[in-house]
């Protein structure tokens, strides 16, 4: 199964999660999400989210030197990203408690007429 359509709506979510525990930069937040189980995500599928959640003001970002060479792209979260982040995480909440109910039968079982 191709989880790109999956992977694009959460994959926001979960960069605003690891900007809004502070300011970062691109390969980081790739680091990061690999940690937490994101693998084979590459830098092309990361900065275009990147771009795309600082052209709706969500984060902003900065230029400046690192210490281990050329200039870097600091992202940080704005008001409105906190904002944003806030609400993601209630409907990711509520969509994946729907989704795992209607996936395992749970829905039937409270109702009590499993088929």
């Amino acid at each position: 199964m191709d989880d790109s359509q999956l992977l694009r709506g959460v994959l926001e979510g979960c960069i605003l999660a690891i900007i809004a525990r502070g300011e970062t930069y691109g390969y980081e937040i790739l680091a990061e999400l690999e940690k937490g189980g994101f693998e084979n995500l590459l830098e092309g599928t990361l900065y275009p989210v990147l771009t795309r959640l600082e052209k709706k003001h969500l984060i902003s970002c900065r230029k400046a030197k690192s210490p281990y060479g050329p200039i870097r792209k600091y992202y940080s979260i704005t008001e409105e990203g906190t904002q944003y982040f806030e609400e993601f995480q209630i409907s990711y909440e509520r969509i994946s408690n729907s989704a795992r109910k209607v996936l395992s039968g749970e829905y039937a079982e409270e109702k009590g007429d499993r088929s």
